[in-house]
């Protein structure tokens, strides 16, 4: 097992890459990682050994960087190269924390779509009220517009992977939707909600609101790549404003708050790590003829542990080989 890894991705790369390969390599004694970046550079934070193979790239993609031209010009960079190799079969899998339009780009237009899946979607896994509940949704970005076999396709894949990689039995999928009624919502959802729902390998239970998202009422919930995207960022932005501000409140209250703060201080602790994202890697883009995660442009080594366990794990279960089965 070989996983590609882009070792310049991310605002704390490559350090906190190489740190979270580390914290990886500890507990794994097996898998081969190929990592993509300025030689000089990485050789002074890992050594190679028989499981750490250093590949020399010359450039670097920027977070501002064009997706499609950098996959045509900047053919050298580490996220360029290490999807590349994917594509050579020289690795099983790729994970990169850079620009997330061109990791996106790389794995449709280098690594490839799998024939007959329409268009690849972006989906990440997330947490609930419900201490070990989670959910995936997709499509988080990879398709600002869709048509219905798109939506249906996101539902298939989901749940294929709701129950692959987080031993979801039976995985409830929901559509998102601006109500819980099936004639709610334009013809598009209408027509989404009809058709999902006659899919026999699917258990399709109606339509979500996004106020219900936290609920834990769905394994999978499918949307297009506009509204997903803003319903993430808008998630991630309230629970970070919700614990920021109840910190905050609690620092600057008066004695007795304070000495309230200290009793709940454990509670308070426990909340912010069930809401803390590291413990689910990275967004996975489905439809791809390899696994492909995306780690959030911010990880720690945390999260990339976790996500280099992700993409073991989808090449251990051969979960796109599961996809390619169904299409």
């Amino acid at each position: 097992m070989i996983i590609a890894i882009d070792a310049m991705g991310g605002d704390e790369a490559p350090k906190s890459i190489v740190d979270g390969i580390e914290r990886f390599l500890k507990e794994d004694s097996e898998t081969q990682i190929r990592l993509f970046g300025p030689q000089a550079t990485l050789e002074k934070l890992i050594t190679p050994s028989s499981q750490v193979t250093l590949i020399n790239t010359t450039e670097v993609v920027s977070g501002n960087d064009e997706p499609v031209a950098t996959i045509r010009h900047k053919k050298d960079s580490s996220l360029v190269r290490a999807a590349a190799d994917v594509k050579a079969g020289k690795a099983d899998g790729f994970l990169s924390c850079g620009n997330t339009g061109a990791v996106l780009a790389a794995g449709i237009f280098i690594i490839g779509r799998i024939k007959n899946v329409e268009r690849p979607a972006l989906m990440p896994t997330l947490p609930t009220v419900i201490s070990g509940k989670y959910y995936n949704m997709l499509d988080v970005g990879a398709n600002a517009e869709v048509k219905l076999s798109y939506l249906t396709q996101f539902a298939q894949m989901g749940s294929i992977y709701a129950a692959d990689l987080r031993g979801v039995k039976n995985p409830v999928v929901k559509l998102l939707n601006i109500g819980s009624e099936s004639h709610k919502g334009d013809s598009l959802h209408q027509e989404a909600y009809q058709k999902i729902s006659q899919i026999s390998d699917i258990n399709f239970k109606g339509n979500i609101e996004p106020n219900d998202l936290f609920k834990g009422d769905a394994d999978v919930v499918v949307t297009d790549g506009f509204t997903g995207n803003a319903v993430l960022k808008t998630l991630e932005g309230t629970m970070k404003t919700i614990l920021y501000l109840l910190k905050n409140n609690l620092i600057n209250g008066s004695f007795t708050t304070k000495l309230g703060a200290l009793l709940v201080k454990g509670s308070l602790g426990s909340l912010a790590q069930q809401f803390n994202n590291s413990q689910f890697g990275g967004a996975v883009l489905l439809g791809v003829n390899a696994p492909v995660i995306k780690g959030h442009g911010n990880s720690q080594p945390e999260t990339v542990y976790y996500a280099i366990k992700q993409v073991k794990e989808m090449i251990k279960g051969q979960t796109v080989q599961k996809f390619k089965d169904l299409y």
